[in-house]
């Protein structure tokens, strides 16, 4: 049985297994705004969700990792899915949601309705990476 719930401090340990990129003081700001969620299956964590507000009016997903064992079995919809419920209700129209040219979450979130809008490419000496795809959805 699924449960999807906001962070909590509690959650501070596997948050920071799984999400290396977020810092320590961001996860206490991440837990106050309720700006992330935990899926819980049978009691355990096994996948979260972050999110902040792009241009503070735009609901943007920065993270959404399942954790190894559990990729495959539907758990990433359903917090998107829960989320995209959760940010309808508080009266966003849109929502954005990123990931690398490299990575197979492009694919993801195209099959879940959201469409390219654009792309960053990011080439400073000592934070280049492959070019971040930008995804747009109307909800």
């Amino acid at each position: 049985m699924e449960e999807i719930r906001y962070i909590q401090m509690c959650d501070q340990e596997f948050w920071s297994g799984l999400d290396r990129h977020l810092p320590e003081g961001e996860f206490e700001e991440k837990v106050r705004r309720r700006q992330g969620y935990i899926l819980l299956e049978e009691g355990r964590p096994v996948g979260l969700l972050r999110y902040n507000l792009f241009w503070d009016n735009t609901p943007f997903c920065t993270l959404l990792l399942i954790k190894a064992g559990f990729r495959g079995k539907g758990f990433g919809r359903k917090l998107m899915e829960h989320w995209e419920k959760e940010m309808k209700a508080q009266g966003y129209g849109m929502l954005l949601t990123s990931a690398q040219s490299d990575e197979e979450a492009q694919r993801f979130y195209r099959k879940l309705g959201y469409r390219d809008c654009g792309g960053l490419i990011v080439d400073i000496p000592g934070y280049e990476q492959p070019m971040e795809l930008f995804f747009i959805k109307a909800i």
